[in-house]
């Protein structure tokens, strides 16, 4: 390599860490002039989100915080509606949708008010179609941008990483999700922990649904078995928040590697969906940066890959996004050499795949690859993680 080559990579690398401290500053600066934000989380509905975060509106406004409610659902639950006597609430927008009048958050009149603190609920709600965001944790991020402090709420089914946790404990896929980075940019996350008696105690009491919902309820959603497991996600979530919190603090300081994740995915459908989901709990609980790579074959070049594929390539590239990954997609004819070069290019600490779903006789051909491709990663000191 000659010195003139030599000096000019020396150059672009100190260029390259003077825009990462600039960023990194403007970060900084971005971040202290951000709305607090505050989550109580539970497993399930009934358990009291919405009345606690009534209960510290109440308790806020005592104390001279201008706290105001952009959007609560009660639900008609007497004991919940109660409390909202005596605290100002901003009024909803009203829409017109096929011919109904709607109400939605109005996410402007929250950021012209400028209250220090508003009560946002249903996070993973989806808005009105016509609305500024499709989701109301998007109207929640506006707000906060905006430096107003908000206090939310989501049951632990609208995690998107927890998709197929749910629906293996319930054989409900719920639709309305959130993404992990949501309730990673949470200040505080507080778990509102009811037992499956208790819970179940109120339900049967009339206290979550009316009585004709009842009955259907403890023989679908709220079986015992059901509410225990939720219960059990809906602690590791926010145990692993405050861990992942306290080891950012502990570590901010020190010279510690930085983890990056390179997720692989095919046009498998279903496989490629759980990498995502996994990945990124992975790198949401490391706080790390992570991305998603797609290494387009010949044979799934744009003019031949089925559209139903291409349809769920693009439907995944979305979630990946919004899960907060940055999306890679190559075209190479060898794709052990494509995941190489996205390791080297981007400084990945580990490459996360599918578990191959393959016949002997796929298994037999696929052999070779994988061996190479383990042995290059260890070469390279990069981890493999192999999702079930």
């Amino acid at each position: 390599m000659s010195t003139k080559i030599r000096l000019k990579k020396i150059k672009n690398y100190y260029m390259q860490q003077d825009e990462n401290s600039a960023q990194d500053f403007l970060n900084l600066i971005k971040k202290s002039r951000r709305g607090k934000f505050k989550i109580y989380i539970g497993m399930s509905a009934g358990v009291g989100k919405t009345y606690r975060m009534l209960q510290e509106a109440h308790s806020l406004l005592a104390s001279g915080i201008d706290v105001k409610i952009g959007y609560i659902e009660t639900h008609q639950r007497k004991e919940t509606h109660s409390l909202l006597d005596g605290l100002p609430i901003i009024p909803r927008r009203k829409l017109f949708y096929k011919g109904k009048e709607l109400e939605e958050l109005d996410v402007q009149a929250v950021i012209n008010l400028r209250p220090e603190v508003v009560i946002v609920d249903e996070l993973a709600h989806t808005n009105i179609e016509g609305s500024k965001n499709e989701k109301r944790w998007q109207d929640v991020m506006d707000i906060l941008d905006s430096g107003i402090n908000v206090i939310s709420a989501v049951n632990i089914q609208h995690i998107e990483s927890l998709n197929e946790d749910v629906k293996q404990i319930t054989n409900i896929e719920v639709q309305e999700r959130i993404p992990d980075n949501v309730l990673a940019q949470a200040d505080e996350v507080v778990n509102i922990d009811l037992t499956s008696e208790e819970l179940i105690d109120r339900l049967k009491a009339g206290k979550i649904y009316e009585n004709s919902k009842i009955n259907s309820a403890l023989n679908n959603f709220f079986k015992s078995e059901n509410i225990l497991q939720l219960r059990e996600l809906a602690l590791r979530e926010v145990t692993s928040q405050v861990t992942r919190k306290v080891e950012t603090e502990v570590t901010i300081h020190k010279s510690v590697k930085k983890e990056k994740f390179l997720a692989c995915i095919s046009s498998n459908e279903k496989t490629a969906k759980n990498v995502i989901r996994k990945a990124s709990r992975l790198a949401n609980y490391y706080n790390s940066q992570w991305y998603l790579l797609y290494v387009q074959i010949p044979r799934e070049s744009s003019d031949k890959i089925p559209l139903d594929k291409q349809r769920h390539l693009i439907n995944n590239f979305k979630m990946a996004t919004e899960l907060g990954a940055e999306i890679i997609k190559v075209e190479n004819t060898n794709v052990t050499r494509a995941i190489m070069e996205q390791c080297e290019e981007r400084k990945i600490t580990t490459v996360c795949i599918g578990k191959p779903h393959l016949n002997l006789f796929k298994i037999i051909i696929a052999t070779d690859t994988f061996n190479t491709l383990l042995n290059k990663l260890s070469q390279e000191n990069i981890d493999l993680v192999i999702l079930s």
